[in-house]
């Protein structure tokens, strides 16, 4: 029996895999921020950890499936393929955005849906980049370094810019931090659909 194009492609690239695992990281971030507000003298607030990691996590599964197993037939094609490119980023993403927000409901204006909803966009348009420039295997590396430092180093308030350079550790409604989020998705993910996966060592 032969199989459509459309699941050939799914195949491939590993894409049923990456679905379920952004099932699966979404029902962890949900247990995470029950559990944590839960806890004695914890608030909303504490959800920091979850608005950060879900999405990071959520970036690095959709990063590892953009490779590209057979580059040489993509380059020679008759047909463009930045749209199934494109597609194959955003549709994912759009998920993993509906997913992490219904795990973080209420309390829009500290760390629930919009936080998440914003650091999904952003760190998932630095692995579409990094897909772009180091290969769809080591895509997760630069958001979990640049994550690390910011939640690292990043102060409680927005002293020295840093409502600009740590977007990822801000609250939900902070319109600096969309913007430079947004800014990331666009150029990540334009750069991965214009230049597809770099092929790297070792990748079928």
């Amino acid at each position: 029996m032969r199989l459509p194009p459309q699941t050939l492609y799914l195949r491939s690239r590993g894409l049923p895999g990456a679905l379920a695992a952004l099932l699966g990281t979404a029902a962890a971030a949900a247990w995470a921020a029950w559990w944590l507000v839960s806890l004695p003298d914890f608030d909303h607030t504490a959800r920091l950890p979850v608005v950060v990691l879900g999405p990071l996590l959520a970036a690095g599964v959709i990063g590892t499936s953009l490779h590209t197993p057979s580059d040489e037939l993509d380059r020679t094609a008759v047909r463009a393929w930045w749209p199934r490119r494109l597609v194959h980023v955003l549709a994912p993403t759009a998920l993993a955005v509906a997913l992490l927000a219904l795990a973080l409901p209420g309390h829009a204006e500290e760390f629930g849906a919009p936080a998440a909803v914003r650091n999904t966009l952003g760190l998932m348009g630095v692995a579409a980049g990094a897909t772009a420039l180091l290969g769809a295997r080591l895509s997760w590396l630069p958001p979990t370094f640049y994550a690390g430092v910011v939640y690292l180093a990043a102060p409680a308030g927005a002293e020295g810019g840093a409502v600009w350079w740590a977007w990822v550790t801000r609250p939900g409604p902070e319109g600096e931090a969309w913007a430079v989020a947004a800014v990331a998705f666009a150029a990540g993910t334009a750069l991965y659909a214009w230049r597809g996966s770099r092929r790297t060592t070792g990748e079928a």
